[in-house]
């Protein structure tokens, strides 16, 4: 199995949207997906079902040794895709530095996840390298970071970048995918400019070919509780997600 957590230094850059909807196109391609809201906020959750708040989920497993993953499991109306939701437990380990303890616990899930057949594990996270977010990324292979495209928040992905690099201290398997460009506006010169900027900035190879631009759809896909791609008009969306997959499979070397 193959874990890849959505991170980033700040919220509001997309992070939950990649998160669903990327765990969508790999579950569409066949792959068997475990898509785990990792972020106390609960965003996954609340995005594709309104009773999140009540089920358990992942901190429950971390703060209950007894906890089967299981038991936590929640089917969607793909046979490919499931999903865990945050949980009851959002107060579990949140501040501090690296917990050995609690990055153990993750790497069990992580175990557990396998064992029950997922071959691709999304993980949304909290904003930050800190608490939770910290061990999840020293236990996990890869790391993708979402970046709005607007100049503000550019200026902080070099520090986002060093400090992934940083953690591989800690977990030399981590593989930093590279920065994702979000809420892209092409048409906006302001938008443009900070994107191409980025990639100017950047090695090529830290910077996803695939762009995802801002689009109403999105918001109507959160109400309705489901994946972009499932609503009339997001053709263009599903070849988005489609090559930011096969992006990821080349650098993973996945192959089913």
């Amino acid at each position: 199995m193959t874990s890849i957590v959505i991170s980033s230094q700040k919220g509001g850059v997309g992070k939950t949207t990649v998160s669903i909807n990327l765990a969508f196109a790999f579950a569409r391609a066949g792959w068997k997906v475990l898509l785990v809201d990792a972020d106390p906020q609960g965003s996954v959750g609340l995005s594709l079902t309104r009773q999140s708040r009540k089920l358990l989920g992942f901190f429950d497993y971390l703060s209950d040794e007894e906890r089967s993953l299981a038991s936590l499991v929640v089917p969607t109306r793909m046979e490919t895709f499931s999903m865990i939701p945050a949980g009851q437990g959002e107060g579990y380990e949140l501040g501090g530095g690296y917990n050995e303890s609690v990055a153990e616990r993750v790497r069990c899930f992580l175990g557990d996840a396998e064992e029950a057949g997922y071959d691709i594990c999304i993980i949304d996270s909290a904003a930050g390298l800190f608490g939770i977010t910290r061990d999840v990324l020293v236990s996990a292979d890869a790391a993708l970071v979402p970046q709005q495209a607007e100049p503000l928040g550019i200026r902080s992905v070099p520090k986002m970048l060093q400090g992934l690099k940083d953690l591989r201290k800690i977990n030399p398997q981590l593989s930093i995918l590279g920065v994702l460009l979000t809420m892209v506006q092409r048409e906006l010169a302001e938008s443009a400019e900070s994107a191409d900027t980025l990639r100017g900035l950047l090695p090529e190879q830290l910077v996803m070919e695939e762009e995802i631009g801002r689009n109403d759809l999105f918001l109507k896909a959160s109400g309705k509780g489901v994946p972009v791609g499932v609503l009339q008009g997001a053709e263009g969306l599903l070849t988005n997600f489609d090559g930011l997959r096969l992006e990821i499979e080349s650098k993973l070397g996945l192959s089913r």
